[in-house]
């Protein structure tokens, strides 16, 4: 028994080094989204939508379970007080910046919009939240939420925000039209600026709500999100250079969201610094 024991304690140190319980954590996630992909590519409409709900919801134990029985720490960054609140003011927050990133290029002559008379309105509203809600669960989850933390457990913020944005950006290399840019350009659009919001606000629910807006706003608006083409309720014609519009990669394959993201980047980034110092200033000193 006594011999047994020891073997477990020394189990322990293992299981809580970050890379550790990041990959065991990532790959928990990866599986349940990998089968409910599947569930749903058999059924349509709000079954379609029910599963993905219960993909999130699976997902965020596997993330909870994760972080408190094997990295040994609390998950206020989760937490259901202001979940809501949190997750609304990321959505408001995304559609500004994708509402003003696509008027600007409007602005510039490099967008013209169609109504989709063929679209069913419905059904592209509920494969939009669909495909923008798991995506913006479990990227976020994975992301901002395991190997952000686990990097910063390692090497600090700094190091985390740069790794995981650069991380971001490679992830989507082997999209349908990705580039060398875009890749570039996700990783400072959406890596840095999710980055930033989650050091900001300190939970994943504004990051979650940021990313679903994003994404359900392009897929609305008939852009390729992340170069995964999408049928929204309009037809959109480029007029112009891809550095402009974004090409076949889509709106953030653009230079404009890229610029548009630095500027709210920064004063979160600021932001999140102040709180830090306000923080340490407020520790009680040991003796």
């Amino acid at each position: 028994m006594l011999q047994n024991g020891r073997k477990l304690s020394a189990r322990g140190p293992f299981w809580r080094f970050p890379i550790v319980w990041m990959l065991v954590g990532a790959i928990g996630i990866v599986l349940i989204d990998t089968l409910f992909r599947q569930l749903t590519e058999r059924v349509d409409g709000l079954i379609s939508l029910a599963l993905t709900l219960v993909m999130g919801l699976l997902a965020i134990m596997v993330y909870k379970f994760t972080l408190t029985y094997l990295a040994r720490r609390s998950t206020p960054e989760i937490a259901r007080q202001r979940a809501g609140i949190e997750a609304v003011l990321g959505m408001l927050t995304g559609t500004i910046f994708i509402a003003g990133s696509v008027l600007i290029i409007m602005a510039l002559g490099g967008y013209s919009f169609q109504w989709a008379s063929s679209a069913n309105a419905g059904s592209v509203l509920i494969l939009s939240i669909e495909a923008a809600l798991g995506a913006a669960i479990v990227e976020e989850l994975i992301f901002r939420g395991l190997m952000f933390q686990a990097i910063d457990r390692l090497g600090g913020k700094p190091l985390a925000l740069a790794v995981t944005s650069l991380f971001f950006g490679v992830a989507h290399l082997g999209n349908t039209g990705a580039t060398l840019w875009s890749a570039f350009a996700i990783a400072l659009e959406a890596g840095v600026l999710l980055g930033a919001a989650f050091l900001w606000r300190r939970n994943l629910w504004f990051a979650m709500g940021l990313h679903f807006a994003w994404n359900a706003i392009e897929g609305l608006l008939g852009f390729p999100v992340s170069g995964h083409s999408a049928a929204g309720l309009f037809t959109v014609e480029l007029n112009g250079a891809a550095l402009l519009t974004g090409g076949d990669f889509g709106l953030e394959g653009s230079i404009v969201p890229v610029v548009a993201s630095l500027l709210i980047s920064i004063p979160m980034l600021i932001g999140a610094a102040r709180y830090r110092r306000v923080e340490a200033r407020n520790l009680p000193v040991s003796k």
